[in-house]
């Protein structure tokens, strides 16, 4: 009598686990039917562990297997009202095959799982793309650091232990700059970079992060890395003379500009910046020389002009007040150092002409014409400028 209720209550015990992997059946067939809210209903049941029947079904890995699949169906599907069952199906839909790999130490899952794992990937990056387009890069962010971690799990990496997704991780890189986690974008941008993704580019990303982080040393630091493994590359050299301008270091800024001339000697904006680079620490004559270097490189590039004639313009200037202090009754002398003043402003008008030649209704440039052409006496071009300027 023992014996037939013991094996009676392992009879019940046994047909109760198998109602509950039913259960689970029964929401896999509902999902493949198209019915995503009733498998749904289904499997959460399964996992609810205030359901006592559930019991059986919680520690079986078939249980989230098929609960991923419904949270991939959801997040599949174009119909809005299944979209709505789930805030982010494929998060669950990860957590739960990660689950049945967990639960499963014997391995009878595993390559099911693997292979939907995969899947998982292709709509994770889909929807990175989609996050991205919508300007959500928080989503995005998430979605890419989710693809690799499926590719550094075990069960994946066994396939191909050596690879290393590059694009993935550079776009986590770019979805982290966006969303502003600029550590991560480090972090992310700086292993792409280990693998020579984008090249200096990359690098260039890198010190930007740091920049944004006002850790300006540290973004020094990386382009100099980036500069010894691509010293032939101009983005590089150019970001590191902006910052060391910027630090006020002018030895070093000029050190890079030259290395950069040297590099691409018919970039236009090398010579302007070494011109104003020199103008600001007092060496005019080297200043001239390359502003004349740019207008050489390039005859229709205004910015150079404009700082030629305003550099000898400026001079002028200083030389009038040489001769207003000059006392009332030297009036020879007076005349004299006028005369010093207005050789520089025969010298700037030239290149403000040609500015004004190039944009005609640049203010500033009309401006100073209106100045040296009265200081010079040509009244006539004195009364265009004024018309212009509608004075």
């Amino acid at each position: 009598m023992k014996r037939t209720i013991i094996l009676l209550a392992f009879v019940f015990a046994i047909s109760g686990a198998f109602a509950q992997k039913g259960k689970v059946t029964s929401a896999q067939n509902l999902k493949e039917s198209g019915k995503i809210e009733k498998a749904l209903e289904t499997i959460e049941r399964a996992i609810d562990p205030s359901n006592s029947k559930a019991s059986k079904s919680i520690p079986w890995p078939k249980t989230w297997e098929v609960r991923g699949e419904i949270y991939q169906a959801i997040a599949q599907s174009q119909d809005e009202s299944i979209k709505k069952l789930s805030d982010d199906p494929l998060t669950i839909a990860f957590e739960s095959y990660k689950k049945a790999l967990e639960l499963d130490v014997k391995n009878k899952f595993g390559n099911s799982v693997k292979i939907k794992l995969t899947l998982l990937t292709n709509d994770l990056t889909n929807q990175a793309v989609q996050a991205f387009q919508d300007e959500d890069y928080n989503k995005a962010l998430l979605s890419f650091e989710q693809i690799l971690e499926i590719q550094d799990m075990d069960i994946v990496r066994a396939d191909n232990p050596n690879a290393v997704d590059t694009v993935i991780l550079f776009n986590s890189g770019l979805a982290a700059f966006n969303a502003e986690d600029y550590d991560k974008a480090i972090k992310y941008y700086g292993e792409a970079a280990k693998y020579g993704y984008n090249g200096a580019r990359t690098y260039g990303l890198i010190a930007n992060c740091y920049q944004q982080k006002l850790d300006t040393l540290s973004a020094l630091e990386v382009l100099k890395e980036g500069f010894q493994k691509y010293p032939e590359d101009n983005g590089i050299v150019t970001n590191m003379v902006s910052i060391y301008m910027n630090l006020d270091k002018t030895d070093e800024a000029m050190k890079y500009l030259e290395l950069a001339i040297e590099q691409d000697p018919t970039n236009v904006t090398y010579y302007f910046a070494q011109g104003s680079l020199l103008e600001e620490i007092g060496k005019e004559v080297e200043a001239i020389t390359a502003y004349e270097n740019a207008i050489e490189v390039d005859s229709e590039f205004f910015n150079a002009y404009y700082n030629l004639g305003a550099l000898y313009y400026n001079k002028g200037v200083k030389q009038i007040e040489v001769a207003n202090a000059v006392p009332p009754n030297e009036n020879d002398k007076y005349q004299k150092e006028t005369k010093k003043a207005d050789v520089w402003f025969e010298k700037a008008l030239p290149y403000m002409e040609k500015c004004y030649e190039l944009q005609p209704d640049e203010s500033a440039t009309l401006e100073s014409l209106k100045n040296l052409y009265y200081r010079l006496k040509l009244m006539d071009k004195y009364n265009e400028v004024l018309e212009k300027l509608g004075q």
